[in-house]
């Protein structure tokens, strides 16, 4: 039951509900009692002012105790009220007249009240407990139904110190406490329960969108990633979730589309230099009169394809290395200007077949800091790609300098151009213009990986490798780097 996220919003909403509810009506029974306790003893207070001035009212001039005693009744008599009893006590504490000894008031009250009340050992301790003559006092006693509130206080009549002792019934302010308990008692469980249904419809209501994004998420799989889930409303949290997850799956559609792409070119570069050494080695093996020359330029093909395949394997593992983030970056500070110029003598070994121009425009006092062998194969693999695409009898120039707070190199070609729809295609793992940049019958070279992985080398140290130009009359490849990050530690992307 509690797997249910509904079943739980509702338990913890109820429980949540519960607990105000329980404090609200503590507070409110504690409060409400204090305030009946005090209006008591605000009453007691007003009762006895008001029945000492109507006893002096009575008492006149005379001072004798028989005159007190009359004075006293006259003012109960006067003073007579529901569950509310008075009584002049004398020098020693004796009761000289109550107002029990008047008829009592007709109300619908059940409180049996009777002359005993004087003879508790709690009003005892009342007399006990006060101080003649001074200070009043204010204590509960015992009688009725629920106890009294007893206020002593003194009374003076001449040389005569008498006392005044007005009593309240408490039975009223119990009953008015039990009728707010149950109130509560009733109130609370109704409250709940109505509160729990109303919170259970609501919380199923509000997570319906999310089970329909749970049923649209159960039918996604790696074949169908195009679907997408449905969002009401773009502005709430369920919103904001089903936004989320259509980005998530627009990524991972692209990522799986890349790795079947992936998977598919690199079969298919594997299998022909394979499929050439298996030829090779079956025509060598199927023939036992075949002479020297022959046989060495067999072992000159397999060599070819092996080193192919050999380049073309070690492409895909720095790849996928780079892909996890597992490829350390060596980072140390060193002149670009030094690096480009020794790319430049590696290279030029390999244009004297095409008979290629090379040339450079390189800016001294580069200080740069990154991974130098990486720099160095960023450049090696624009060189090669560049060669490669340069006719015979063509012009290659690498620049590198300092620009608008950017480190750059490039390598301009004179080779057949780029259409400008394949600019950034150029960039993806086996990617060819076949039709434009076609490699020459006799090159062995490389599979399409060069690009990607100098794109991933200018990633890696916050820069970028862009075709900032190409046409008829050739292609230029420009890797920046910003200064403020040349000088912070680079990161794999």
């Amino acid at each position: 039951m509690f797997d249910s996220v509904r079943v739980r919003l509702t338990f913890w909403y109820t429980g949540v509900l519960a607990l105000v509810l329980i404090l609200l009506a503590v507070v409110t029974y504690l409060f409400y009692a204090r305030d009946i306790s005090q209006r008591i003893d605000s009453n007691l207070f007003e009762l006895s002012d008001a029945y000492i001035t109507t006893f002096h009212a009575e008492l006149g001039q005379q001072t004798d105790s028989e005159a007190a005693k009359s004075a006293a009744r006259e003012a109960m008599v006067e003073h007579r009220f529901r569950d509310t009893i008075f009584a002049l006590l004398g020098p020693n504490g004796e009761v000289l007249t109550s107002s029990l000894e008047l008829p009592a008031v007709a109300s619908g009250s059940k409180e049996q009240i009777g002359p005993e009340i004087f003879r508790t050992d709690s009003f005892r301790s009342l007399l006990a407990n006060s101080p003649r003559g001074t200070a009043a006092l204010l204590r509960n006693v015992d009688g009725g139904r629920s106890g009294l509130r007893a206020y002593l206080r003194p009374l003076n009549v001449a040389s005569q110190a008498y006392r005044l002792v007005v009593m309240q019934s408490l039975h009223p302010r119990r009953e008015l406490l039990e009728d707010v308990r149950d109130t509560f008692l009733w109130i609370i469980p109704i409250v709940l329960v109505l509160a729990s249904v109303g919170g259970y419809f609501l919380a199923r209501k509000s997570l319906a969108p999310v089970v329909v994004m749970a049923m649209q998420a159960q039918n996604m799989g790696a074949q169908n990633l195009q679907g997408r889930l449905a969002v009401p409303n773009r502005r709430d949290e369920l919103g904001q979730l089903a936004l989320s997850f259509n980005q998530l799956l627009e990524r991972l559609e692209q990522t799986f589309e890349r790795q079947r792409r992936f998977i598919s070119d690199a079969s298919h570069e594997l299998r022909t230099p394979v499929a050439i050494l298996r030829g090779e080695t079956d025509v060598t093996l199927s023939r036992s009169d075949r002479s020297p020359a022959e046989y060495r330029e067999s072992l000159a093909i397999l060599r070819d394809e092996s080193q192919r395949l050999t380049h073309i394997i070690e492409d895909l593992f720095t790849l996928t290395r780079a892909d996890a983030g597992q490829y350390p970056i060596a980072l140390r500070e060193f002149y670009l200007d030094e690096l480009a110029g020794e790319v430049l003598h590696q290279a030029r070994s390999l244009v004297i077949p095409k008979q290629i121009v090379l040339t450079s425009s390189v800016e001294s006092d580069l200080l740069f800091r990154g991974d130098e062998a990486l720099l160095r194969r960023l450049l090696l693999n624009l060189l090669e790609n560049a060669i490669k695409y340069t006719p015979v009898g063509g012009t290659i120039l690498l620049k590198a300098g300092k620009a608008a707070n950017q480190f750059f190199v490039s390598v301009t070609d004179s080779g057949p151009g780029i259409p400008p729809d394949l600019h950034e295609r150029i960039f993806e793992r086996f990617f060819r213009v076949d039709k434009a940049r076609a490699r020459a019958e006799s090159d062995t070279g490389g599979a399409g990986l060069g690009l990607s992985i100098a794109r991933w080398i200018a990633e890696a140290h916050h820069g970028r490798l862009v075709v900032s130009r190409s046409d008829s009359t050739g292609s230029t490849f420009t890797a920046s780097f910003p200064v403020q990050d040349a000088k912070s530690a680079a990161t794999p992307s």
